[in-house]
């Protein structure tokens, strides 16, 4: 179960770099407005915003890749909680994927950290 619940935190870290790169630097490019279905009038008004969300989505991702390098299961369930948080008010707020692409997996991957037995 140590195993799955590694790859999953993994994959969610991996997720939110993609979206850190997304907002931080191609919010406002073709890219950036297929992927999010903007208009170059609306991804050029909230590029600032875009880049500051960026920057948190930046700070999941390095928190999660410290609970996987450090393999301190509290660093592990604080960040997950905090994906699982961020997805919820996104999906709550702006999309309703969100909810399934963001804060299921880290909700997953929360449970399988949660169950893992502690080393210690």
């Amino acid at each position: 179960m140590k195993i799955l619940a590694n790859i999953l935190e993994a994959l969610v870290a991996v997720e939110h770099l993609g979206i850190m790169i997304l907002e931080m630097f191609f919010w406002d490019h073709p890219v950036g407005r297929k992927i999010f279905g903007m208009t170059p009038e609306l991804s050029s008004a909230s590029a600032v915003l875009a880049m500051n969300q960026g920057l948190y989505n930046g700070f999941l991702a390095a928190g999660l890749t410290w609970g996987l390098v450090s393999g301190r299961r509290e660093v592990k369930i604080f960040f997950l909680v905090c994906v699982v948080a961020a997805g919820i008010m996104g999906g709550l707020s702006a999309k309703t994927s969100i909810l399934v692409t963001q804060a299921l997996p880290a909700f997953i991957g929360l449970i399988l950290v949660y169950l893992t037995p502690s080393e210690k």
